[in-house]
């Protein structure tokens, strides 16, 4: 295997294994790293990747693919209507040699090693020319590279995400303690050693920070002409020196934004104490005010806004305990008046099916992905989910594989993101052949049959005029399928990305 590996001419065995063997080594520097998740463009029957912040292993640009690094992990969030695609990434893992020197004078006896750094871990960007050039957004707070996210960008041209605003000073005293002196130095540079540590504790970049939701707004030249925090729902106690988060997640062309932040538990807190009980809830952010959607804390322990519609209708989720599992319960809220906003919960596919919205479009359709299974899992495993649709006028909630047809090779599992057309972006589980680390297809030795295997696969599906569905009380006992506002869907593969403003 290592002769064939050298000679870069390896089996499909010996790719297989190598692969296997640098992930199950993620946490050692001392190995290279891979980065298991790659943007892509789809433009029709054509989908491309396009590298964020990768390099050459010497870190420079190249437009040659087989020469990046394919260390970094880099998702898309959204694309708008004139092309603007953004999200976050990380930057590549880069060798940086450390030579053992045994003896000053007698250099025959030094070893050396290489270890694998990155400059940063999250970090978001946007692109005008649909990732021909991506243009980077540093954090105000980017001491050891800082954090960034951009989830969002509006037709105005306005982003919202968040950044890292200052950093944890416990952290940074206990990395002064363990990376500052001469003799720690002399061993180890201090990107190493920063790295070393955090990894030894169990800790990462994103540690470091308090992260506040941002807002930034981008000229047609691509620009930012101004930016502005968007705040916190609570301020904490002087003394209270833990990370802060508030996240942005989504906002409408009025420029209301929507997401979460950390907030008190006790909803009758005025003046927190030092380690006052916190979670994050969910939030909106408008004329200078970050308001809480929901206040009962006490039966919803957490709570997320996921997006928002120009009719100020946001969607998102209530965090509950059930018999000791945690659920996710869908809500919709009007939030044109801060000061009287009421969450709505519809009614679900049966009661304790964790469901989770993630994309409203203007005509009030909300999807996203509910569980289907009434089972109580004992084994910690999920139970399965499919994609839903729920109509707000009609108080109809729908499973979306009911739009299918009967014989449908596709099973939707979750949607992402609804446009205006009423086209769905989802996730669908299709049985395709099984095929090796070469593409090869994988035959069975007793008869010769291909091997089939069950793969996720994004689509697209479409709305059919007049579309009559199809009864399949035969073939199915899952639900009860229920009516809805307009007819058939048909799934079409679509990979990642070409398709509406945002995925969830």
């Amino acid at each position: 295997m290592k002769k064939l590996l050298r000679a870069g001419t390896p089996t499909e065995n010996d790719s297989f294994w190598a692969l296997s063997y640098i992930i199950s080594l993620s946490s050692n520097l001392a190995y290279q790293k891979y980065g298991d998740v790659a943007a892509l463009l789809n433009t029709g029957d054509v989908s491309e990747e396009f590298s964020i912040f990768d390099t050459d292993f010497d870190g420079e640009q190249t437009s040659v693919s087989s020469e990046l690094t394919r260390s970094t992990v880099d998702f898309v969030n959204g694309i708008t209507d004139n092309g603007w695609i953004y999200g976050s990434a990380s930057a590549p893992y880069l060798p940086v040699e450390i030579v053992d020197d045994q003896d000053s004078e007698d250099t025959s006896d030094d070893t050396s090693i290489n270890y694998w750094l990155r400059e940063f871990s999250t970090r978001g960007f946007y692109s005008l020319d649909r990732g021909n050039t991506i243009i980077p957004l540093i954090a105000p707070e980017s001491t050891y590279g800082g954090v960034s996210v951009v989830s969002d960008i509006n037709e105005s041209g306005v982003a919202i995400g968040y950044a890292s605003t200052s950093i944890s000073e416990d952290a940074v005293e206990f990395i002064d303690e363990s990376c500052s002196t001469e003799e720690q130095l002399e061993e180890l540079p201090f990107d190493v050693c920063l790295d070393l540590v955090l990894t030894n504790n169990n800790l990462t970049l994103d540690n470091l920070y308090s992260t506040e939701a941002f807002k930034w707004t981008i000229n047609s030249n691509g620009e930012i002409e101004n930016s502005e925090t968007l705040g916190y729902l609570v301020t904490p106690h002087e003394d209270d020196t833990r990370e802060l988060q508030s996240v942005a997640q989504a906002i409408n062309d009025s420029g209301v934004v929507v997401g979460y932040s950390h907030g008190w538990y006790d909803n009758d807190v005025v003046t927190p104490d030092e380690f006052e009980t916190r979670s994050t809830y969910a939030v909106v952010f408008n004329n200078n005010r970050v308001v809480d959607i929901n206040t009962d804390h006490e039966t919803y322990f957490s709570s997320r806004a996921t997006d928002i519609n120009n009719d100020d209708i946001v969607v998102g989720y209530l965090s509950q305990t059930v018999s000791g599992s945690t659920r996710s319960v869908f809500y919709y809220a009007d939030v044109s008046n801060l000061d009287n906003i009421k969450a709505v919960l519809p009614d679900l596919f049966f009661t304790g099916s964790s469901t989770i919205p993630r994309s409203i479009n203007e005509n009030g359709f909300v999807v996203g992905s509910a569980e289907v299974e009434t089972d109580i899992t004992t084994d910690g495993s999920s139970r399965r989910t499919h994609g839903f649709m729920y109509d707000i006028g009609s108080d109809n909630f729908i499973d979306l594989n009911s739009y299918l047809e009967c014989d449908s090779e596709y099973t939707i599992i979750d949607a992402q993101s609804i446009n205006e057309s009423n086209e769905i972006s989802a996730t669908a589980l299709i049985r395709i052949n099984a095929r090796d680390y070469f593409g090869n297809e994988l035959i069975d030795d007793t008869d010769g049959s291909p091997i089939t295997e069950e793969v996720v696969r994004a689509v697209r599906l479409q709305p059919i005029a007049n579309g009559i569905i199809e009864d399949c009380s035969a073939d199915e006992e899952v639900l009860e399928r229920q009516g809805a506002s307009f007819g058939l869907f048909t799934p079409l593969v679509l990979l990642l990305i070409g398709f509406r403003r945002r995925f969830r």
